[in-house]
């Protein structure tokens, strides 16, 4: 049986630094498990998009046919989601808090007048919590995003979704849905926020269970 690699994504204006990563990533070295945590910024956050950032996780991929296990945060989730359906090689999904409906949330907290603006004049000031500051994000984002609008993601492979009842930024409403939509897909409520930092242990445990790990 061919071992799996880990690989973990990052969600949207965090870092591989983030407390989830090098949680999630310290206790699976206890299964002997090396988790990979890609920076999805590559130095250049201003202008990320999606396409950059599933060309950026195809490239590590391995040699076919090991088999891939992505764990996305987010964003990253939503990112984890598009690649298995892209690549045969992902076997297994752990999404956490997946921005599934991403332009409906975020871009919803946003006027008319400033999305005009930011189309105009090219960018819009994004808080980064990894670098703990502001920084311009080009329109592009957006351009490059609508495009994967009418992804299906309907490929059949074991998911598992961890999402907080109470995350005000992707609303769980958008996991229950994709997960009563998909047979396949596991969806446990946490009593937690879109951070989910407070239930890592939790996840912990429900990710190397749903992996297989002991």
């Amino acid at each position: 049986m061919l071992v799996a690699d880990y690989i973990y994504l990052h969600g949207f204006a965090s870092s591989p630094q983030s407390t989830k990563s090098q949680k999630l990533r310290s206790y699976l070295q206890t299964y002997k498990v090396e988790l990979k945590i890609p920076d999805l910024n590559q130095g250049d956050f201003s202008h990320l998009t999606l396409s950059r950032q599933i060309q950026q996780v195809e490239a590590l991929f391995p040699l076919a046919p090991t088999p891939v296990v992505l764990i996305g945060s987010s964003f990253g989730g939503l990112t984890a989601a598009v690649l298995a359906q892209r690549n045969l090689q992902v076997q297994r999904l752990v999404l956490l808090a997946p921005a599934f409906g991403f332009q409906e949330y975020w871009l919803s907290q946003l006027s008319a007048a400033e999305l005009q603006q930011w189309q105009s004049s090219g960018y819009l000031g994004v808080y980064h919590y990894g670098e703990k500051r502001t920084i311009p994000m080009h329109y592009q984002f957006i351009q490059d995003f609508l495009q994967y609008q009418g992804e299906q993601l309907q490929r059949s492979l074991p998911t598992l979704i961890l999402h907080g009842r109470y995350d005000q930024t992707i609303p769980i409403t958008a996991s229950r849905k994709y997960a009563s939509e998909r047979p396949w897909v596991q969806l446990l409520e946490l009593d937690s926020d879109h951070s989910l930092t407070d239930v890592i242990p939790a996840i912990c445990e429900a990710t190397s269970s749903f992996c297989k790990l002991f």
